[in-house]
């Protein structure tokens, strides 16, 4: 079948020169025969939709700890949004949709049990620190399935430098990237709202009036004018208006929601939970599953540890915790 070939040269016909076309990938670390039907970077998404780590994010917190809604968002929720807005910037802007696909579906897959106050908590105990994205990148080269995902190397560097100030190698990343910030202003500000947190007449009029008074309209604003102002050039960028609207209603969330008062209780106990959970399997190591036992012999127990924590969800977390220090009962003597 020559599919995959037929792929290949749509892609050269029909996406943009700043594009990364699928045969043009500067390959796997392990090279691998090539699929009769699907592209590599199609070849790299399935890779991530069928791994254990992409179903863990169902039970890991976005903002809201274990919440008991149905309608909340989880990791794996916010991932596919990310993914839903990065493949509309990516089509709109005729760059590779299965690379930007491919690099969002996996961007978060090394995120701690319970959000960034696992991260915060980690990287406080671990020697080498942690960051989230740099764990996600460890995740699909050496943990997954203990050997990792052989992915080609341009979904590796969108995985690596969605976060923060980092700048990925390709335009696809940068999709991803932009669209991991406009999703989480966005539903976390739903969120925030369903929980009581905020209430919509609280949200500052004057950004609203910019970026637009709904959920929709919101995500619509930016998105329409990432597209606008990057049309046939070689970047993903807003336009200054809308950036600075978007900065301000990131820092009024940081504010409100992110930093607020409420978190303070919750902050400490998930710090609590992960502190005493690192501090035993230091002392035990041999108690952890045989995969992170292995990784001990090899690169030390501070980062098998770190490894294993940085895997577990939320309830996995708690009920470890349960389980090592909270006994089911007393003998009565």
């Amino acid at each position: 079948m020559e599919i995959r070939r037929e792929l290949e040269e749509r892609e050269r016909t029909y996406l943009s020169p700043y594009a990364v076309c699928s045969a043009d990938t500067k390959g796997r670390d392990f090279p691998i025969s090539p699929c009769s039907m699907r592209t590599e970077f199609q070849r790299d998404r399935d890779r991530i939709l069928h791994c254990k780590s992409f179903r863990r994010l169902k039970f890991k917190t976005q903002v809201f700890i274990a919440p008991e809604g149905d309608h909340f968002r989880t990791r794996l929720t916010h991932t596919l949004e990310v993914s839903q807005v990065a493949r509309t910037i990516a089509r709109c802007l005729h760059l590779n949709e299965d690379l930007t696909e491919a690099i969002a579906l996996g961007h978060d897959l090394g995120h701690t049990p319970f959000g960034h106050i696992g991260e915060r908590s980690l990287d406080r105990l671990s020697p080498d620190g942690f960051k989230h994205n740099e764990q996600s990148l460890r995740v699909v080269e050496v943990l997954e399935g203990g050997e990792g995902l052989n992915l080609t190397k341009e979904v590796r560097d969108g995985i690596l430098n969605h976060s923060g100030k980092l700048t990925p190698a390709t335009l696809e990343g940068a999709c991803v990237a932009r669209a991991d910030r406009i999703a989480y202003i966005n539903h976390d500000i739903d969120d925030a709202i369903r929980a009581g947190v905020l209430r919509e007449f609280e949200l500052p009029h004057d950004l609203l009036h910019v970026l637009g008074e709904t959920h929709g309209q919101r995500i619509n604003t930016m998105i329409e004018d990432v597209v606008k102002n990057s049309m046939a050039q070689p970047f993903v960028r807003m336009s200054e208006r809308i950036q600075d609207a978007c900065d301000e209603l990131r820092d009024f969330m940081f504010e409100r929601v992110y930093q607020d008062e409420w978190r303070t209780l919750e902050e400490k106990r998930c710090d609590h939970v992960i502190s005493a959970l690192y501090e035993y399997f230091m002392e035990h190591p041999g108690e952890m599953p045989l995969e992170y036992v292995q990784i001990s012999y090899r690169d030390g127990t501070a980062r098998a540890v770190t490894d294993y924590l940085a895997c577990m969800t939320d309830r996995y977390a708690l009920r470890t915790y349960q389980k090592i220090f909270v006994p089911a009962s007393f003998p009565i003597i």
